[in-house]
């Protein structure tokens, strides 16, 4: 049976801010945190691929967990992202956010290690054996070079804990393909930005967004209008959005994203090693992106949006 999880809409994967000796800033996560939810985004996630969660420490984890927990007070639906190199690993992260008492677990492939398709289905059956979480299976083959194919998820439908599926290769057809396999034992969400509309129009009922940490109103209304098939008003907010979206798409997409939260004046770009900072030409090339946004910055169609902050 699939659980009722009541997770939609738009949750910016957040990133973690850092001091400038590369100490974990909980503060000013917390900051960033709350001006998300203060602009309407519909959940969190935490410790995700944008949140450097394999550049933390287990006790960084859970302090981001906490805080996260904290911040929301259950306002929005938080979840944290579970990327660990063995399964037993991961198991212990799952079991953290428990005790934490967060909504659920965006767990990834084990890392590192290559695994074959049978392989990476009893990392995730394990995993979701550990925790009485919701689980959300995060797919993404360009960065983590496991492939969880539609195949492999429909073969953990009888994991009651596996309720959702989050889907960055970019193939918008794997969503039409897992729900011709399993129907809708799944919640499907778009996890790369640059073909979100498009995931919706197949059936995601939610956005993982990398580029709605720095503009979280005009990616939760994007979401909406294209929820709401209103197509023709979707498309100049997408056209507007789509140069931003494509840094979601690049292996720096955590430096990029950090400069336009910093731009935007919501977080710092700092991130830490082995993320460096862009090099001179690259940060020119998103601060040309971003200056040609904000200068283009569209007004928003009216989607039931609470008024910002």
């Amino acid at each position: 049976m699939t659980r009722t999880i009541g997770w939609e809409g738009v949750f910016p994967a957040v990133t973690t801010q850092f001091k400038p000796n590369f100490d974990l800033d909980i503060d000013a996560t917390a900051k960033v945190l709350e001006g998300l939810i203060r602009d309407g985004v519909s959940g969190l996630i935490v410790c995700g691929t944008v949140g450097e969660n394999t550049s933390l420490s287990r006790a960084e984890k859970i302090a981001v967990m906490e805080t996260a927990k904290a911040v929301a007070r259950g306002r929005v639906p938080v979840i944290a992202g579970v990327a660990e190199f063995t399964t037993a690993f991961a198991c212990d992260v799952a079991k953290d956010a428990a005790r934490v008492g967060l909504d659920g677990v965006m767990v990834m492939p084990a890392l590192v290690y290559s695994s074959k398709p049978h392989e990476t289905a009893a990392h995730f059956r394990t995993v979701s054996k550990a925790t009485d979480l919701p689980v959300m299976v995060y797919n993404n083959p360009p960065i983590y070079k496991n492939d969880v194919t539609p195949e492999i998820l429909a073969s953990l439908a009888d994991c009651d804990t596996i309720v959702c599926f989050k889907d960055s290769s970019g193939d918008t057809r794997r969503f039409t393909d897992v729900r011709n396999m399993v129907g809708d034992r799944f919640a499907m969400f778009a996890g790369l930005d640059d073909v979100v509309v498009e995931s919706v129009m197949l059936g995601a009922q939610g956005w993982i967004s990398g580029m709605s940490n720095a503009f979280p109103r005009e990616g939760e209304t994007l979401f909406r209008l294209a929820k709401a098939g209103r197509y023709a008003e979707a498309m100049p907010l997408y056209e507007w959005f789509m140069p931003l979206l494509h840094l979601d798409a690049r292996p720096d997409l955590v430096q990029c994203i950090k400069l336009c939260e910093k731009i935007m004046g919501r977080g710092s770009d700092l991130t830490r090693p082995p993320r460096l900072a862009l090099s001179p030409e690259e940060r020119a090339v998103v601060e040309a992106i971003m200056d040609k946004a904000l200068k283009s910055r569209p007004i928003l169609p009216e989607t039931g949006l609470k008024p910002a902050a």
